[in-house]
C-alpha cells in the first residue's frame, strides 16, 4: 500500500489541466482552510514575459487565513509537485484548520 500524502493547495495546482498534465489524472480534494498565512502576490519571469502568481507567507496572525483545497496523493505525485513549483517556492508542512497536516508551497525565500 502506498502512503498518502496531503497536499494544500491555493493556486494552480487546483486547475484540472495543470493536474493531468502534472499527475497524469484528475485530483479529488476537500476544501480546507489554512490559518496564520496570507497570500502575497509574486512576479516570475517566464517564456512569454512575466506572469503573476499567488505565494504563502507566514503570518502567525489567527484572522489570517487561506482557503484552498487538500488532496491526497503519492510520494512520486509529491515529487513531480516540487519540480512543477520550481525554485521560487520551498515545500512546507502547515496545520490545517481541521488539525490535519499537509504539505503545502510557500515563498522560498
Amino acid at each position: 500500500m502506498k502512503p498518502i500524502i496531503k497536499l494544500f493547495t491555493y493556486g494552480t495546482l487546483q486547475h484540472e489541466d495543470v493536474q493531468e498534465n502534472l499527475f497524469g489524472r484528475i485530483l479529488h480534494g476537500t476544501p480546507e482552510k489554512l490559518v496564520g498565512y496570507a497570500l502575497q502576490e509574486l512576479i516570475i519571469e517566464e517564456e512569454f514575459g512575466l506572469v503573476k502568481y499567488d505565494i504563502l507567507v507566514e503570518t502567525s496572525n489567527l484572522e489570517d487565513t487561506i482557503n484552498g483545497i487538500v488532496y491526497e496523493i503519492t510520494t512520486k505525485e509529491l515529487h513531480q509537485a516540487d519540480l512543477y513549483e520550481g525554485l521560487h517556492y520551498k515545500r512546507v508542512e502547515v496545520h490545517l484548520q481541521s488539525k490535519q497536516k499537509a504539505w503545502a508551497y510557500s515563498a522560498a525565500r
